[in-house]
């Protein structure tokens, strides 16, 4: 059987769990959501699940010193004020930076957000010697902590925090530090697990009733300081469904009204049942990242760019039912730091054979190299079969690919170890999905000699000293316009040394009930559901 008429199949004999039903449904603004996780995400502060934490609780029922604009579709969205109003960098010392605190934004549980609050919340996470001190909450924020070497509160209304060195990226690691009551803490007894239930932020949403691996409850908050989030829902309720084909099949059926991550067979059932399905660029790639130590066939860039142009990113989108576009970089094309790079991500066979050609290889002679792939993926990814696709196309140009497939999170330890690692020893290339959402994980800690692991993500062992240049010019550029301005030229240069191999960037698609009003699908990881309600 064909794989949709199997998808067919499976929604109309899928058994669906009877969702709670909700007395104040009949008098409130419901919306109900599907998430792809097991269990509702950590609602302390910092929450796990991965983006579906991020999302559902972390911008619901928090916010940080600085936020997210996800108010378009159209562009990719950049950092705005959040509960700090403004900020300033010391020019004597550009470690020392300075937050003045937005006034008379309360908690959930009416204690005022200030300063000492900030330093509450950087202590939970840092300072293990403090009470509040939560180690699950300090590993979730570790990458956003790891740059920080001390804060401090200046007056009620201004915090200093201080950067290990300067580092122009801080606030893209603020964005992802939510701020949670202290008073709640101490009314829940000094144990966050008591706090759990009764979660007290400062977010558009207040945490109403948690029910674990089965579902969280939130309200409006209707007194919250940016009226322009002030939710449009009464209640939303967050489903905790792993399953794809239940999520659909709850869809269908009337059960939700928004679904995160419908597999791409399901799509035209959805629109045909006159559901809603959104897609949008955001800040993620499918690429292959590769090796160029001395005993890698892509040490040679005439090869790393022949493997590019041997690449059918056009048939791979439509083998992902149009739930991807074709990369040209790193970076979306519309995204301000792609820059201008001169070489072009095409398909382009005759032109690959060509480099080959001159690199000394042929038909006779095949570059043969291993890549390190996965069986499984996130999202729209299905990493064997795109693979097979890859390996196809570079056969058909003359390297032969040899595919090691390995589990997931087996493949995420071989990335996460560096090229030269013992257990890599003869691959040339590993396939990790990636994100490019801040600076030093789109750019500078990928591509920089000095971010080799376990100091950054520098799987390859890049050494370029333009990037390392320009990498170090945008670590300590302040200015906002100046630094995408770096970002830029790195990507740029990036591209035309071809480092990477980049396929396809992903659509992130969502499905949504016909009667669903106001969603903008903003190009990010995260999304902003306030404004989002079911037209009864």
């Amino acid at each position: 059987m064909k794989r949709r008429s199997i998808l067919k199949l499976l929604l109309a004999t899928t058994v669906i769990p009877m969702l709670p039903s909700m007395a104040a449904a009949q008098d409130e603004k419901v919306l109900r959501v599907a998430m792809t996780v097991a269990d509702v995400p950590m609602t302390t502060g910092q929450p796990n699940q991965g983006y579906d934490g991020r999302i559902f609780i972390g911008t619901t029922l928090y916010d940080a010193l600085v936020n997210w604009d996800l108010t378009s579709d159209t562009e990719a969205a950049t950092l705005v004020p959040g509960l700090a109003e403004s900020w300033t960098v010391d020019e004597a010392d550009p470690t020392k930076w300075t937050f003045r605190l937005r006034q008379g934004v309360k908690f959930h549980d009416g204690s005022d957000f200030d300063a000492a609050a900030v330093v509450f919340n950087m202590d939970k996470l840092i300072n293990k010697d403090s009470p509040q001190f939560d180690q699950a909450q300090a590993t979730q924020a570790a990458g956003q902590t790891a740059r920080i070497a001390g804060y401090r509160a200046i007056d009620s209304q201004t915090v200093e925090i201080t950067t290990r060195k300067p580092d122009a990226t801080l606030l893209y690691q603020l964005v992802e530090i939510w701020m949670s009551s202290p008073a709640r803490w101490e009314e829940m007894d000094r144990d966050w697990s008591k706090v759990a239930p009764s979660a007290s932020g400062t977010g558009p949403w207040m945490l109403d009733k948690l029910v674990p691996r089965e579902r969280a409850e939130l309200v409006r908050n209707p007194t919250y300081w940016n009226p322009d989030r002030i939710a449009k829902s009464d209640r939303m309720v967050l489903y905790c469904m792993p399953d794809a084909t239940t999520r659909v099949a709850a869809l269908l059926s009337g059960q939700v009204d928004f679904v995160e991550a419908p597999p791409t067979d399901a799509l035209g059932q959805i629109e045909a049942s006159g559901m809603q399905v959104f897609t949008n660029r955001y800040p993620h790639v499918w690429p292959h990242q590769l090796s160029v130590l001395e005993d890698s066939p892509f040490a040679d860039i005439r090869i790393r760019k022949a493997a590019n142009l041997a690449i059918d990113r056009e048939g791979i989108s439509q083998f992902l039912g149009g739930t991807a576009i074709p990369a040209k970089g790193m970076v979306t094309d519309n995204h301000p730091w792609f820059g201008t790079p001169s070489f072009e991500l095409r398909y382009d066979p005759e032109a690959a054979k060509a480099l080959l050609a001159v690199a000394g290889y042929g038909p006779e002679n095949p570059v043969k190299a291993k890549f390190i792939v996965s069986a499984s993926g996130s999202g729209m990814m299905q990493p064997l079969p795109m693979n097979e696709y890859i390996q196809q196309n570079l056969r058909d140009v003359g390297i032969e690919v040899e595919l090691d497939v390995l589990e997931r999170e087996t493949l995420r330890s071989r990335r996460r170890a560096g090229a030269d690692a013992p257990e890599n020893a003869g691959a040339h290339s590993v396939n990790n999905s990636w994100g490019f959402y801040d600076p030093n994980i789109a750019l500078l800690d990928v591509f920089s000699s000095t971010s080799r692991p376990p100091a950054g993500y520098n799987w390859g062992a890049y050494a370029i000293p333009e990037i390392d240049t320009l990498i170090e010019k945008a670590r300590v550029e302040f200015d906002s316009a100046a630094q995408d301005a770096l970002l830029a030229e790195i990507h740029a240069k990036v591209v035309d040394e071809a480092l990477w191999i980049w396929v396809v960037h992903d659509l992130n698609p969502r499905a949504l009930g016909a009667n669903v009003r106001g969603f903008v699908q903003a190009q990010s990881w995260f999304q902003d559901l306030t404004q989002v309600y079911v037209e009864r």
